[in-house]
């Protein structure tokens, strides 16, 4: 008999589309709300001195105050430039930017309209952005479902720099992320549908911000096992100063989740010799019992 899943790392809650990060000396997890159908008005956040005991830290963002939708608010990103915190999120398939003196703000929309809608030269719905900061200070906005497309931001990170690029990903479905690992570009996604127990995380490789792409063989690196299933739409996050890393993910709600009440949980990922990433498998805890965590050290 296969072993029960880890529990999920958030407590009392449905959260699904997990993007994690360590702003000063807390970790945070900005998450999709279910509210069982598909439409949250507001986002949330929570954060942990260690990655195993989190606290919610309420609603930072409530879209009732954005004027140009109501409804539908998915799979947000967040970057930090300048002191300053950019909350990148989907209102009514398109995609905002709200920003905030703090990691848990609270954040005001910037620009009292939208910063991307959907782009008919590229077959891409405007949903699930991906913020990435280049070790050269370029920042860039991923964003898409159905094809990957990403946009070169200014300076001030509310202002698109040129035309959207598609990007030519294989099996690219939706949720992308992006992190740079000794010098190598991964791009990672979620492929099928979120409804669907195959939910699963995959990713290639490149030189450049955007591509060419190297597909390596299994490369599906996150999928399900037991009782967990529909394990997707993810982030990364690696530990300043080490080479480890961890990934947060959803997966239908143990016992009895869905497509519509999904939960957050976190696993190690690793890195083999040829920088592959290695399978993850959903039903190893990230840390083991009696573990301290991976507190911040300031």
């Amino acid at each position: 008999m296969l072993p029960a899943p880890p529990p999920a790392i958030i407590q009392g809650a449905h959260a699904a589309d997990p993007e994690i990060h360590l702003f000063g000396d807390k970790y945070y997890i900005y998450p999709t709300s279910d509210t069982g159908d598909w439409n949250p008005t507001s986002f949330s956040a929570w954060s942990s001195p260690d990655l195993i005991h989190w606290k919610a830290e309420g609603v930072i963002l409530d879209l009732n105050n954005v004027t140009w939708g109501h409804g539908h608010g998915w799979a947000p990103s967040m970057a930090f430039r300048n002191g300053k915190y950019y909350f990148y999120f989907v209102d009514e398939h398109k995609i905002g930017v709200a920003t905030g003196d703090t990691p848990t703000g609270p954040f005001k929309d910037a620009l009292g309209h939208p910063l991307i809608t959907t782009v008919r030269e590229i077959n891409s719905d405007a949903i699930d952005p991906c913020a990435f900061i280049d070790d050269d200070g370029q920042a860039w906005l991923y964003w898409g479902s159905g094809d990957l497309a990403v946009y070169k931001l200014k300076p001030d990170m509310l202002t698109l720099d040129g035309p959207p690029r598609r990007l030519d990903v294989p099996a690219f479905h939706e949720g992308s992320f992006i992190f740079k690992r000794k010098g190598v570009y991964y791009f990672m996604w979620s492929e099928n549908d979120t409804r669907s127990e195959d939910y699963c995380v995959a990713y290639c490789t490149s030189p450049t911000p955007f591509g060419p792409f190297t597909v390596p063989p299994n490369n599906v690196i996150l999928q399900k096992h037991g009782d967990a299933k529909g394990t997707g739409h993810h982030s990364v996050l690696n530990i300043p100063g080490t080479d480890r890393w961890y990934i947060a993910y959803h997966r239908f709600g143990v016992p009895g989740g869905d497509g519509y009440h999904r939960e957050t949980c976190l696993s190690k990922m690793e890195f083999a010799p040829d920088g592959k990433i290695k399978p993850v498998d959903p039903l190893e805890p990230a840390f083991p019992a009696g573990s301290k965590g991976e507190p911040v050290t300031p």
